[in-house]
């Protein structure tokens, strides 16, 4: 990773040290947030690498056939690195590469609690596009959720994206904390200062 990229994740982190603070039972869960994906970033291990301490990896093999030798790649790049790892969608995959939780995506919500009773010290975080999403996240048993698309954004699945006022709307009855996805960067991030999201959350963004 370059000097420019590492240079950004710094902006990202000085940013992120600015959001809505929010009182935790226990651990925090981290301010930035860094979703893989095969595609938009083909190596996540030189962002992983490159991640400050305290910082998250959710990570997406999106099937990917060497979705296990992968992810015991990055787990240890998390554990040296003191970074939570998290699987996305997929307890067994988090079960197979010694990963701190799952992410769920926004259909997969309601198997929170499920997820929690086998799980008791995972940490869980759920996908969410709209204040009603956000609502079924919290009753499930999210501990945060990602709000996207907040920005414009290049992934192909994006809908419109919320925008500023759009997100803002959603944390302001939100309660639980919220990450901003979506067009993220070190040059957006600033907007969301505010905008009442307790973190910054990205997959190109974290590594340009």
């Amino acid at each position: 990773m370059s000097d420019q990229e590492t240079g950004s994740l710094e902006i990202l982190s000085r940013t992120a040290a600015r959001l809505r603070p929010w009182v935790w039972p226990g651990d925090p869960l981290p301010r930035l947030l860094f979703f893989t994906d095969p595609v938009r970033v083909p190596d996540p291990e030189a962002v992983a690498e490159r991640l400050p301490a305290g910082a998250g990896i959710v990570y997406r093999p999106f099937d990917a056939p060497d979705a296990i030798e992968r992810g015991l790649r990055l787990a240890a790049i998390a554990r040296a690195g003191g970074l939570l790892l998290l699987a996305g969608a997929d307890p067994a995959l988090a079960q197979a590469i010694g990963a701190q939780g799952v992410h769920l995506p926004q259909r997969l919500a309601d198997s929170a609690a499920y997820i929690r009773r086998g799980h008791p010290s995972w940490r869980i975080t759920a996908a969410a596009h709209d204040a009603p999403a956000v609502r079924a996240a919290q009753q499930a048993g999210a501990e945060a959720v990602v709000v996207s698309p907040v920005l414009p954004s290049n992934s192909p699945s994006a809908g419109a994206p919320l925008g500023v006022a759009g997100l803002a709307a959603i944390t302001a009855s939100a309660a639980l904390p919220v990450y901003a996805l979506g067009g993220v960067n070190a040059k957006t991030a600033g907007a969301l200062v505010g905008a009442g999201v307790y973190g910054l959350a990205g997959v190109e963004g974290f590594g340009a």
